[in-house]
């Protein structure tokens, strides 16, 4: 194993069992004191590469609709927010024609109107997809294409892994309990709807952030932020302006300070970069999914190449021994 691979999968086993510890003042610790870092230097990173979009503008109209987004108070107009952002996303960076673009648009119309039917489904859309879709299934995406792609088999342990890592906490909930209350009432406040959104969307109307729900949280997060520092070799998003970088690190602790200092206005900016950055990333977010997409459908035809060909030579005797006989009857 590298030793990249291997502090990889150290800072994932700790994460699990900071989780384990201390679900609910990881939770929040992640989201306030790694979470503005990761923010700001993924921007950085994504604006040098114009944001996956064929114009920055683009872009620019995607941060509006963002901290327009975060000052809405209807969960149902913030949701359908989200979801159009995300579908025009996916049309302008993960298609490859005009023909895949409407198709796209035709299948996001229906289920628009399937989640607007049902009531409360664009709500729980824009609960989940800038919280657990965005940190733990898009997370999983990359690693399973990075896997993939590099054909490293301790990527694909590090996948294996972090499925496990989730699995693990669902079956076996930590019992730890609240140690800073203070903490645990600003989790509430910030992911206290995610319970009541997961159990609409699985049948369950009583859940609620609980101990399993919050460890669950905050090891997804506090792995998403780790995940993206310790790719710094790979992907270099450090490799910027010294100016540039330095301010970021400003920027970042200024938005940590900001919380603790008045804890309202803090909210309120956290939430917008939070989401600033989440619907920047979704043309990247998109284009994984087409690609893994591609390389699953290119992993199933060649396994029904190779046993085609492995069906065709055992066929070939019984032709050849068929032959021979009808030779012989000649």
């Amino acid at each position: 194993m590298r030793r990249n691979d291997a502090i990889h999968l150290g800072l994932m086993l700790l994460a699990l069992a900071a989780a384990y510890l201390i679900p609910f003042e990881l939770l929040l610790l992640a989201y306030v004191a790694l979470g503005p870092a990761h923010y700001l230097t993924e921007i950085s990173w994504l604006h040098d590469r114009n944001y996956y979009l064929p114009h920055r503008g683009i872009a620019v109209a995607l941060v509006i609709i963002a901290v327009i987004a975060a000052l809405i108070d209807d969960a149902s107009w913030f949701g359908f927010a989200i979801w159009g952002a995300l579908v025009v996303c996916a049309m302008l960076a993960a298609t490859n024609s005009a023909i895949e673009s409407m198709l796209l648009f035709m299948i996001a119309v229906a289920l628009s109107a399937i989640m607007y039917s049902s009531g409360s489904s664009l709500a729980v859309v824009g609960i989940l997809i800038p919280t657990l879709v965005h940190v733990s299934l898009f997370t999983l995406v990359f690693m399973v294409l990075g896997a993939y792609r590099s054909g490293s088999r301790p990527q694909a342990v590090l996948v294996i892994v972090y499925l496990v890592a989730i699995v693990t906490i669902l079956l076996l909930p930590p019992t730890a309990e609240i140690r800073i209350a203070s903490f645990a009432r600003a989790a509430q406040n910030y992911f206290g709807n995610v319970g009541p959104a997961l159990g609409r969307l699985f049948g369950y109307p009583k859940l609620m952030l609980d101990t399993r729900l919050t460890s669950l949280l905050a090891f997804v997060y506090t792995y998403h932020y780790l995940n993206w520092f310790i790719k710094a070799d790979v992907i270099r998003w450090t490799a910027v302006p010294k100016m540039r970088l330095a301010l970021m690190i400003a920027a970042s602790a200024a938005s940590t300070a900001l919380y603790f200092y008045d804890y309202a206005f803090g909210f309120t900016f956290l939430l917008a970069l939070s989401l600033v950055h989440v619907l920047l990333e979704f043309p990247l977010n998109s284009m994984a999914v087409r690609h893994l997409g591609s390389a699953a459908q290119s992993e199933m035809r060649a396994w029904y190449a190779t046993r085609g060909a492995i069906a065709v030579p055992r066929s070939r005797p019984a032709n050849s021994t068929t032959s021979r006989r009808a030779r012989q009857r000649r």
